[in-house]
């Protein structure tokens, strides 16, 4: 670790090497330290880094455990970082912890309990720019304050354009011009607490006499996107009511879903929002979705949301064909879902529509009966509630003929169609619908069922079909 012998030169895996030792090793020392000794003021523990990691170093380092890494690469500054030195600018930071090798400190665990200091000299008074963040003037610095906030602000990069009161104040190699830019990565010079963006940015040593400040994120107007949360509670359709605090009310309104939440937690913003929309006709996808049956969207917070009355909106426009089906909720970040949740449009019209053919005696009877209509089994269950649709349906299919499977399948002699309810099910007045498609070719037997994980087998029924599907 940290050999400063191994030069340009060197074969590519010993710099490789160095590169992974000099980055990850020092910083794992930093975070493991940080999630030993501190907690940020919310109670979680504060692993995050202030400034951008090297992406092979985090990706390749097996030294770096999984869940680190993860955190590392979506990391949000919070009030204890490990640092870069250097990379901060900082009036009265304290060092916590310091990484060495050979006397030269790698990475610094520093205390931004300053900027909380910044918010509390600016808190009240009257900005000089009043605009997504509030910008004052302190000693030496501009202070940035956004109340409230999302975390991912803080991953922006400011500018700011110094014009001195002397032009001669500018460095020599930029006499002529007329003010000096600055770039300030806000990982490096914010932090996020307590729904709160906050940021000092310094200004150069020389007496400036104005400045001006760009880079920052372009925000949805708060104002606007309460009004649209507005019309959608009062003037669009509630189609799925949030399950529990974290969730969201979702609307349609104008040809777009409104996300709203009354009492959002600004950090829960940065979760990514996922959208699964099931068309009426899979004709109607693009070209590369038709095989997986729904288009899939990936949104963030921002830009498509604002804080609007206390609470949260976010909006995203549906595509322009007609919509059956939707599946849309945030992830946590660990590969699960912070929330989910799915729906039907026109629930109603697709019950009447899964369930026309299940007319007449079944095929066969189990907790759903089964009847078999125009080449697709139809499942029926009255009384029916949202915990009959949560298990996933199993379809085995065996032909009369093994060389009609597709070959992956022919040893084992049946063909695995298995289905969840949702988007191929409706449920409707307390009665359960769903449609499964049988293959083309000749049918001997099929075995078909509901299972569930750490359950197994909750129901099955296995009859003759007696024909082609």
């Amino acid at each position: 670790s940290f050999n400063f012998f191994v030069n340009r030169a060197a074969p590519e895996h010993l710099r490789w090497q160095y590169a992974m030792d000099y980055w990850v090793h020092a910083l794992r020392q930093g975070v493991e330290w940080v999630a030993e000794h501190s907690e940020s003021p919310s109670g979680q523990t504060a692993i995050t880094a202030s400034r951008p990691i090297e992406p092979y170093a985090v990706a390749n380092a097996p030294i770096l455990p999984e869940p680190a890494r993860e955190r590392l690469a979506n990391a949000a500054p919070f009030d204890i970082v490990p640092s870069a030195p250097g990379t901060s600018w900082s009036r009265s930071a304290r060092e916590l912890h310091r990484v060495e090798a050979y006397a030269s400190a790698m990475w610094i665990v520093e205390s931004r309990d300053d900027l909380r200091e910044v918010y509390e000299a600016v808190h009240g008074r009257e900005p000089l720019i009043d605009g997504a963040f509030d910008v004052h003037r302190i000693d030496g610095a501009l202070a940035l304050v956004m109340e409230p906030c999302a975390p991912a602000v803080i991953k922006s990069v400011a500018i700011v354009r110094a014009t001195p009161v002397d032009a001669g104040d500018l460095p020599v190699w930029r006499r002529g011009k007329t003010f000096e830019p600055r770039f300030f990565p806000l990982r490096n010079y914010g932090t996020y607490f307590d729904g709160k963006c906050v940021a000092a940015l310094p200004l150069p040593a020389y007496p400036v006499a104005d400045f001006e400040l760009s880079g920052l994120p372009e925000l949805p107007d708060a104002a606007e996107a309460q009004e649209k949360a507005r019309r959608a509670r009062n003037d669009g359709r509630l189609l799925s009511r949030a399950a529990h605090r974290a969730g969201y009310d979702v609307y349609l309104a104008d040809g777009e879903l409104a996300y709203v939440n009354d009492s959002c937690d600004p950090a829960e913003t940065e979760h990514p929002f996922h959208l699964n929309v099931y068309p009426e006709q899979v004709g109607d996808l693009p070209e590369e979705s038709r095989e997986r049956g729904y288009e899939r969207f990936h949104f963030e917070f921002l830009p498509n949301g604002a804080f609007a009355d206390g609470g949260c909106a976010v909006f995203f426009p549906l595509p322009d064909y007609p919509v059956a089906a939707i599946r849309t909720g945030q992830s946590d970040g660990e590969g699960g879902d912070l929330w989910v949740t799915e729906f039907l449009l026109d629930p109603e019209r697709r019950w009447a529509e899964l369930a026309s053919g299940a007319s007449g005696e079944p095929v066969a009877r189990g907790e759903f009966d089964v009847h078999l209509s125009d080449g697709a089994l139809v499942y029926v269950k009255e009384p029916c509630e949202q915990t009959d649709t949560e298990a996933r349906f199993f379809l085995h299919v065996t032909p009369e003929r093994v060389s009609d499977l597709p070959e992956e399948r022919r040893a084992r002699g049946f063909d695995n169609l298995d289905f969840a309810f949702f988007p191929n099910g409706a449920l409707f007045n307390g009665k359960c619908t769903a449609r499964a498609a049988l293959p083309g070719y000749p049918v001997a037997s099929i075995r078909t069922g509901q299972h569930a994980g750490g359950v197994g087998e909750i129901w099955s029924v296995e009859f003759a079909s007696g024909g082609r599907g």
